[in-house]
């Protein structure tokens, strides 16, 4: 089974849980921990259960696929299953906009949930703007130029 084919699978599997704003990250190149990132979450934490039981139990079931890691419970509202190139996490809403790994990985492109639908439209990229400084605006003296002048004052 390719890489792509398990991460479809996997957010598949999601799905049939009711995972909601399932996304796939493609790290190829990007990164060195993984090949694709798929991100779903869980609206309580019988849901994150669910879900990643039935990750595990239908990836065993009809792909013979074992996760090579797992981490995560339900009190840290963020777990992760890992299976090689493929790493599933599956977060709460907030933990998920806490965390921001779409933003941490905004330059890995996102892949269409299944082979036939068509490709997602791409995020716009941050760009940050550096600012300028005023220069109205005088530097802070050293501390110990300013610890100097402290003392000059009081002798």
């Amino acid at each position: 089974m390719e890489d792509l084919d398990i991460a479809r699978a996997c957010a598949a599997f999601a799905d049939d849980k009711k995972a909601e704003n399932i996304r796939i990250l493609d790290l190829r190149g990007i990164s060195p921990v993984s090949d694709y990132f798929v991100i779903c979450s869980a609206l309580s934490n019988p849901q994150l259960r669910a879900v990643r039981d039935n990750i595990e139990d239908e990836m065993k079931d009809k792909h013979g696929q074992r996760p090579i890691y797992k981490d995560g419970d339900y009190e840290s509202q963020w777990i992760i299953i890992d299976y090689g190139n493929v790493m599933v996490h599956i977060f709460t809403p907030e933990k998920r906009e806490y965390y921001m790994l779409e933003e941490l990985w905004n330059d890995a492109p996102e892949l269409a949930l299944t082979a036939d639908a068509p490709e997602p439209e791409q995020r716009p990229k941050k760009v940050r703007v550096k600012k300028e400084k005023d220069p109205a605006v005088k530097k802070k003296a050293p501390a110990k130029k300013a610890a100097a002048k402290r003392a000059k004052k009081k002798a």
